[in-house]
C-alpha cells in the first residue's frame, strides 16, 4: 500500500516544512486537494500553492481536482509541478478531452468517483487511465467518517482490470486512518490518502509505516 498524506490536514501557516515533515516520514505521494467552491461547498488551494511548495519534495504530486471545468486548469497545475491529475467524472469538462489533455502535458491521469456515482461509470475509460481514486467521503471537507460500504468499489474495479489486463492503480481517499485501513487493503486498493490520520498523528513516520504495511494487518 502506498500512502498519500493530503495536504488539506496540514498546517497552512507551515505548508513548506509539513511537506518536508511527511518526506522524512517515509510518505510515497503527496496528495493536494483543489477546490472551486462550486463542486464542492469549499475553497482551497491554486496552482500557485502547488508552486510554491514543489521545490520541498521530489515526491510525486498527487492533485486532485475537485472543480467544475477542470480541462481549464490542466495547464495551470501542470506548470505548477503536478504528476498526476485526477478529477471528477461528474465534472462539467468532456472526460476524453480531459484524459487526453492531462496525457499530452506528460501527465499521468486519473478519474475520480464519489461515494453515489455507480463504479461501473468509469468502466468506459479504464484503458486510458493510470488511476481511479474512489472517495469513502463526500468530498469537501477533512476529517470525515469512513464510509466502509464503499470497498465493493475497490474490489470490482480490481476485477474488472484484471479481467481486461488493465494495470489500473486504484486509490481511496476520505477517513483512511489506523483503525479503516485494513478494510481498505483488504478490498484491493493500492494507494491511499489519509490526511488526519497522518498529519494529527503522534508519530507521523509510525503512521505512515503502519498504513504501508496494512496488508499484513488484514481485519
Amino acid at each position: 500500500m502506498k500512502v498519500a498524506p493530503s495536504l488539506l490536514s496540514c498546517d497552512f501557516s507551515k505548508m513548506g516544512e509539513e511537506v518536508v515533515r511527511i518526506d522524512r516520514a517515509g510518505a510515497d505521494l503527496v496528495h493536494l486537494d483543489v477546490m472551486d467552491g462550486h463542486f464542492v461547498p469549499n475553497i482551497t488551494i491554486g496552482p500557485c500553492i502547488v508552486s510554491a511548495v514543489r521545490p520541498y519534495t521530489k515526491l510525486p504530486f498527487d492533485v486532485h481536482l475537485m472543480i467544475d471545468h477542470p480541462i481549464d486548469y490542466i495547464d495551470a497545475f501542470a506548470d505548477a509541478g503536478a504528476d498526476i491529475i485526477t478529477f471528477h467524472i461528474e465534472a462539467k469538462s468532456d472526460i476524453d478531452r480531459t484524459i487526453e489533455k492531462i496525457r499530452q502535458r506528460g501527465l499521468l491521469p486519473g478519474i475520480v468517483i464519489k461515494p453515489k456515482t455507480p463504479v461501473e461509470s468509469v468502466f468506459p475509460y479504464l484503458d486510458k487511465l493510470y488511476m481511479v481514486l474512489v472517495m469513502t467521503v463526500e468530498p469537501g471537507f477533512g476529517g470525515q467518517s469512513f464510509m466502509a460500504d464503499m470497498m465493493p468499489k475497490i474490489t470490482a474495479l480490481k476485477e474488472e482490470c484484471k479481467k481486461r489486463q488493465l494495470n489500473v492503480l486504484v486509490e481511496v481517499d476520505g477517513g483512511v486512518s489506523e483503525k479503516t485501513v485494513g478494510a481498505v487493503a483488504a478490498a484491493g486498493a493500492d494507494i491511499c490518502v489519509s490526511g488526519t490520520g497522518v498529519f494529527k498523528a503522534k508519530d507521523a513516520a509510525a503512521a505512515i509505516k503502519f498504513l504501508q504495511e496494512s496488508d499484513k494487518n488484514l481485519c
